[in-house]
């Protein structure tokens, strides 16, 4: 029997145990976000393997959901980006079917402050998801739009709603 971390077992042992109490809100929070039961039940089955592959950074006494949770929106979130330059990259080609050999040019920026992500992540999901996507990304309203299968008019609420939360937790830390 390998050695395990502690009284409470490994941390792939932890999330073995507690993964059918994370389940239902992994998959409400899928539902949430995809819209398409199918696309749903293949994010929350993508977010367990990437879960069980990386278990071992997981701390077995800290809040396995949350942890999954955050997988799970990281994942959605990089399938709407990978979506999006799909879609770019086609138009592209239909215009110029040269294109390809073009230069792409890469991203000025590679992540965000600790403080920004603290914040963002303090945020409703919906609030956190859309700007990431068209603040951190780069996406058109339309975009997000399409992404999250929602109207342009619920992106642009969400985007101010989002914006004035984040300008509340960010502006009174400058400050200090």
């Amino acid at each position: 029997m390998p050695p395990t971390s502690g009284p409470g077992g490994s941390a792939a042992d932890v999330l073995g145990r507690q993964l059918d109490a994370v389940l239902p809100r992994l998959h409400g929070r899928a539902r949430s976000l995809c819209c398409d039961p199918v696309e749903a039940e293949d994010l929350v089955q993508d977010t367990i393997e990437r879960a069980l592959r990386f278990a071992a950074l997981f701390d077995p006494g800290s809040n396995l959901g949350a942890w999954m949770s955050h997988i799970l929106q990281n994942l959605f979130l990089s399938g709407c980006r990978r979506t999006a330059v799909e879609r770019r990259a086609l138009e592209s080609l239909a215009r110029d079917p040269c294109a390809w050999t073009c230069a792409v040019s890469l991203p000025a920026m590679t992540g965000l402050c600790p403080s920004m992500t603290a914040a963002l992540d303090s945020l409703p999901i919906h609030h956190a998801t859309v700007v990431t996507l068209v603040d951190v990304y780069d996406y058109t309203y339309q975009d997000a739009a399409v992404a999250l299968r929602v109207p342009i008019g619920t992106v642009m609420s969400r985007l101010h709603r989002a914006r004035r939360k984040l300008a509340g937790v960010l502006i009174p830390e400058a400050s200090r």
